[in-house]
């Protein structure tokens, strides 16, 4: 099977491509990867999406490329909505009108966070984004499922939603979190971490097997269906003060740890206090490992990450 991933040098897609040069089902040659500058989200059109597609022939594509500073998202909109949003339209109906399946990377952020009864948010519950990188992410929705959807189209549709992922190369909160604590531990004072935004840890070479898996069992949309919905996470949820403070656990950084609202901060955007996605069962049976053992595994990068002395 040919497998394109757009967004090759990303820090999902980078661990997509390891996946799937593991999986038999692509062959000796392995996935095809996608990035800058022959793929461009600012410029993409269906005509240069379908030269694309037509050259390399892939029989899936896996489109994890985007935009995700979310503040940088808050601050120009429209370019946000360009490049989260319309671009993935372009890409869908260039597969529909092929009959390629396309596996599109979206969010939490879909969501408002503004619910209070513990529960997890599913696949067919209303989306209501509160900042422009989730209404880009709700609009690519939209558009990829009408593409799909449209008379004349051929071809699945599989949505994985996902949340607060991180892993290699680092420069993600585990690592930006160490560095705040070090700082503070140097200037003696405690360290600041946000209580009230309770979400889901998602590891990426986790969520790039989970993605691996419904590829090869063939579920990105089950039959009769066009398209499906996915929430791709790892097990539990946690607060960012209590991510914050098992970083510290497992680096050894002795700094006291002081929950605060997130309101703390100003911030160009306004992330969901309630981030946490229902997991949908993969086709094994097996859900995703809980955060907790996902992070152990992105630890010992983590520790070698850090300054010495």
């Amino acid at each position: 099977m040919r497998v394109a991933v757009v967004g090759v040098n990303g820090r999902l897609g980078s661990a997509l491509v390891s996946a799937l040069e593991d999986a038999p089902f692509t062959g000796t040659r392995g996935p095809i990867g996608w990035d800058l500058p022959e793929f461009d989200l600012d410029t993409l059109t269906v005509a240069s999406a379908g030269a694309l597609l037509d050259r390399e022939r892939p029989e899936v594509v896996i489109h994890t490329a985007a935009w995700t500073d979310v503040d940088g998202c808050a601050r120009d909109p429209e370019l946000a909505m360009r490049r989260n949003g319309t671009a993935v339209g372009e890409i869908a109906t260039a597969c529909a009108n092929r009959g390629i399946d396309l596996v599109f990377i979206s969010t939490n952020e879909v969501f408002d966070g503004r619910r209070t009864d513990g529960l997890g948010y599913a696949p067919g519950d209303e989306r209501n984004p509160v900042n422009p990188y989730g209404a880009a992410k709700a609009e690519a929705e939209r558009l990829a499922m009408a593409a799909f959807e449209a008379e004349g189209a051929r071809g699945r549709l599989g949505i994985a939603r996902t949340s607060w992922l991180y892993g290699p190369p680092g420069n993600d909160f585990p690592a930006r979190i160490a560095a705040a604590a070090l700082r503070a531990k140097a200037a003696r004072t405690p360290l600041q971490a946000v209580a009230d935004e309770i979400g889901v840890p998602t590891y990426t070479p986790d969520l790039a097997e989970a993605i691996v898996e419904l590829v090869a069992e063939d579920a990105i949309a089950p039959a009769p269906a066009r398209t499906a919905i996915h929430h791709l996470v790892n097990g539990g949820r946690a607060s960012r003060a209590d991510w914050a403070r098992e970083v510290l656990r497992v680096t050894g950084i002795d700094v006291e740890v002081v929950d605060v609202p997130g309101s703390t901060w100003r911030r160009a955007s306004t992330p969901p206090s309630w981030a946490v996605l229902e997991p949908t069962p993969l086709p094994s049976g097996q859900p995703m490992r809980d955060w907790r053992e996902a992070f152990a595994h992105a630890v010992p990068a983590l520790l070698r990450s850090l300054p010495r002395g």
